[in-house]
């Protein structure tokens, strides 16, 4: 999960290079249509695995709606509402995350895991307010922060339903499914976007940037959130999203475009401990739950 938090941190410094010359739903739609086609490889030509639909093949139908409902209100949030203030709602998403566990799966988050979890959250918060405390003062909700809210929910929801959801297919095949039906709703929602789009116009650096979001943040990823979501409790996964401001501070750092204030490092600091506590912390044991 290490490795998700940084591939997801570089989709930002990515995608701000060629904010300009995509739309959002556009660039989404064939992000995950690559994506999809890469994970079918992997798992049809690689892990050799039988092409045909798994048993109810609602299941991917309902992961992948979450995710497209989350993708795309984040975009559409964006519209409203600043990047630092839909990252403060996402902070918000492993402490739902634990709670939707225990109500999906009946994992337990001790208090421990609890107390780390707030733990982390506030230093995230921290970081991304850049340790600026009338930056925070000033945060304000409105419409946007409700959109995005939203789509964090489904995000939350996302991580248990995976374990929930499984009927013991392989990861590479899972995320398959998954993937490929996030592509159709997305592609369903922004279809005029889609049309509208010049695809053979679009610059060299547009593609390069599309090809990693389509093997890094989105097939890789997605590839990792499965298995990991089979293997550590819902708020455990979600929780090294926490770590996505600290990568984004140390590529922005790598790239050129300058490094963070001392007081901005402290709080990636007390992310870092949060986690390293959350991740020590014993886990309590779920009841069963059948595949349905």
């Amino acid at each position: 999960m290490l490795g998700f938090a940084a591939m997801i941190a570089g989709s930002f410094t990515a995608g701000a290079l060629v904010v300009d010359e995509i739309g959002p739903i556009a660039l989404n739609a064939i992000r995950f249509l690559l994506g999809a086609m890469l994970m079918g490889l992997m798992a049809f030509a690689v892990a050799r695995q039988p092409m045909r639909l798994p048993p109810a093949p609602w299941r991917f139908g309902v992961l992948g709606l979450l995710m497209a409902i989350y993708f795309c209100s984040m975009f559409i949030a964006l519209q409203f509402t600043a990047p630092v203030a839909t990252s403060a709602v996402f902070t918000l998403i492993p402490l739902m995350a634990a709670g939707l566990g225990l109500l999906i799966l009946g994992q337990r988050t001790g208090p421990i895991g609890l107390l780390s979890l707030l733990f982390a959250g506030l230093g995230s918060v921290w970081v991304i307010f850049r340790g600026d405390l009338d930056a925070l003062r000033a945060f304000d909700i409105g419409k946007g922060e409700v959109i995005y809210f939203a789509g964090c929910v489904c995000y939350a929801i996302y991580t248990p339903l995976l374990r929930k959801f499984s009927r013991g297919e392989p990861a590479v095949l899972a995320s398959f499914f998954t993937l490929s039906a996030t592509t159709l709703w997305i592609a369903a929602y922004g279809f005029p976007e889609i049309l509208a789009t010049d695809w053979t116009a679009l610059p060299p650096l547009v593609w390069w940037v599309i090809a990693y979001l389509a093997v890094f943040p989105t097939a890789m990823s997605f590839f990792f959130v499965q298995f990991a979501s089979l293997h550590l409790p819902a708020a455990k996964v979600i929780a090294y999203g926490y770590l996505t401001p600290i990568f984004v501070i140390l590529l922005e750092g790598l790239f050129g475009h300058g490094w963070v204030s001392l007081p901005v490092v402290a709080g990636a600091l007390v992310t870092v401990l949060g986690l390293v506590v959350l991740a020590l912390a014993p886990e309590r044991a779920a009841r069963p739950s059948p595949a349905t």
